[in-house]
């Protein structure tokens, strides 16, 4: 499997080396093969090449078999005509990665703010709130006086299907339950067509339960009682917000993984920012990259029919939880290892099975 490693900005650089480290012990205990070819992107891009996605690097990604994007510093990133391009941006909307999968779960040893629970968060990833994702040129926001903004949202009949059919085949291999979120009370047409489509959608998955519940209310739901749902589907925004909510009731937004898959490509992702702050430290947490890379491995053990990559993402979620409950970890889960020595945590107890 050949991937393409891309370590970012701030924390980036430390986290993609622990989970390199987490990769090699799953490629040598599983024969996996696993290849992994790093390219800078960001401001070390954009120091070497004067941007911060060099062209080319879109195709070496087609030509590969999995992405992993470190956190990159979106924020400063504002004027592509020099050179300042998004990079998560820029491989979701070439790569159409639609479906961004967020995993939230509470770990032996590690209990969550408000009890056990283990859901995933389904977030359709190309439309919606968000400025960047719904217009061909430019984006969504308009100035219209200097004291008056106007917001847009795109919200489409086939992003609805493909985004409610991912969460359905999701639920139908985990405990078959599937909740909508949605504002359909308000939004009436956008979320009233995001509801009525994935209530259409879940039809076609017998034994599938479907309830659907307001996003302000499922907020409050979420933190009073979490362990009832088990896959949850929103728009962008909402799905967004949420799946932080969900990975800190955890313990940690450090501990959510996230893959962002299309129907031909996936990146792996962790699930928050670069954190310049911390940067050089050696204190930032790996986790949600190591796990986002378990996904990615599941991924692509599921379209390629190899067994091998699904039970080394198991492999690797299990490494992770023993090495929690262990201790073994950085300090803002409870732990006392920098960076790099909790990633050899997790590697020593994935090679050790």
């Amino acid at each position: 499997m050949q991937i393409v490693v891309l370590p970012g900005d701030g924390i980036g650089p430390e986290i993609t080396t622990a989970t390199s480290g987490v990769l090699r012990a799953a490629s040598e205990r599983f024969q996996l093969n696993l290849r992994l070819e790093e390219h800078a992107v960001g401001h070390a891009s954009l120091k070497l090449s004067g941007t911060t996605v060099r062209p080319e690097l879109l195709d070496i990604v087609r030509a590969a078999d999995g992405l992993i994007l470190g956190p990159t510093a979106t924020f400063d990133f504002k004027d592509e005509a020099h050179g300042e391009i998004n990079p998560s941006r820029h491989f979701r909307k070439n790569l159409d990665l639609y479906a961004n999968v967020r995993p939230a779960r509470t770990y032996p040893g590690r209990p969550g703010r408000i009890g056990d629970f283990d859901l995933v968060v389904v977030r359709e990833n190309t439309e919606g709130f968000y400025a960047d994702r719904n217009m061909e040129q430019g984006n969504g926001e308009m100035l219209v006086t200097p004291d008056v903004v106007i917001s847009l949202r795109r919200i489409t009949r086939l992003c609805c299907e493909r985004i409610a059919h991912a969460a359905c085949r999701l639920a139908m291999k985990r405990r078959k339950h599937l909740t909508i979120v949605h504002k359909a009370n308000v939004l009436k047409i956008g979320d009233g067509m995001f509801l009525d489509i994935c209530r259409e959608a879940a039809k076609a998955y017998p034994g599938l339960a479907v309830d659907d519940i307001l996003v302000d209310a499922m907020m409050a739901h979420v933190v009073r009682n979490p362990d009832r749902f088990d896959v949850i589907v929103a728009t962008n925004m909402f799905g967004d917000i949420l799946s932080d909510l969900t990975a800190e009731l955890s313990g940690s937004l450090g501990l959510g993984g996230s893959l962002n898959v299309g129907d031909r490509y996936a990146m792996a992702q962790a699930a928050h920012g670069s954190a310049p702050d911390i940067a050089g430290q050696d204190v930032a947490n790996p986790v949600s990259l190591i796990l986002s890379t378990a996904l990615l491995l599941a991924w692509h053990g599921e379209r390629s029919g190899a067994v091998r990559y699904e039970e080394a993402a198991r492999a690797i979620e299990a490494a992770v939880a023993k090495a929690l409950g262990e201790g073994r970890a950085t300090r803002d889960v409870g732990g006392r290892l920098g960076t790099i020595a909790a990633g050899a945590a997790i590697a020593e107890a994935l090679s050790a099975g």
